[in-house]
């Protein structure tokens, strides 16, 4: 599965930045994780919960992080495992960009799936996951309106947290889950 898409965050790219590296944000952004913790440098082991109807699944994974360049862009490459219902690995690169409204969010993942998921169309897989990220992002804007109004966002300070990336849990990472969780729980229904 391939996907691609751009956000126009209401907030300075540097406000986008802290919040794209807060787990605090990020976890309250995706329903269902209950797991991201430091394996080593860059690396996190990560547990997602989804229940969609009557349908429950639980993965776990790792999610490694590379190419990392404060506060403009990041990379990671995921796998996750959900037992019976199969697997999901793939990429991910996330890109912010100065916009006249605030910052250009954007990003691209491939992700490809194995065991039961691989049975089910990739027209049922890719609606999934974009669904998925449609959630999520509208949960990461409304959290972003909520810390950053609009007299504090834009055109306000442009500082760069000085937190190192690999201390906090960058959204892709939960793009990525979200999108390979949500793709693992439609192959398995």
């Amino acid at each position: 599965m391939d996907m691609q898409g751009q956000r126009v965050l209401k907030v300075t790219q540097a406000q986008a930045w802290d919040a794209l590296n807060d787990p605090e944000i990020l976890k309250a952004c995706i329903a269902g994780c209950d797991t991201f913790e430091l394996a080593n440098a860059n690396a996190y082991n990560v547990g997602v919960a989804i229940k969609i109807g009557p349908v429950s699944a639980k993965f776990k994974g790792k999610v490694t992080l590379t190419d990392i360049q404060p506060p403009n862009s990041y990379a990671l490459n995921f796998e996750a495992q959900g037992g019976v219902a199969g697997f999901g690995k793939g990429e991910s690169k996330v890109s912010l960009h100065p916009h006249a409204d605030g910052c250009e969010l954007q990003y691209t993942v491939h992700s490809i799936v194995g065991g039961k998921l691989a049975q089910l169309g990739q027209r049922l897989i890719d609606g999934a996951a974009k669904s998925l990220a449609e959630d999520f992002f509208k949960k990461f804007e409304t959290t972003l309106e909520a810390k950053y109004p609009p007299s504090e966002a834009v055109g306000q300070s442009t500082e760069v947290s000085a937190a190192p990336p690999s201390a906090a849990v960058p959204s892709w990472v939960w793009l990525a889950l979200l999108v390979g969780a949500g793709s693992l729980w439609v192959l398995a229904r």
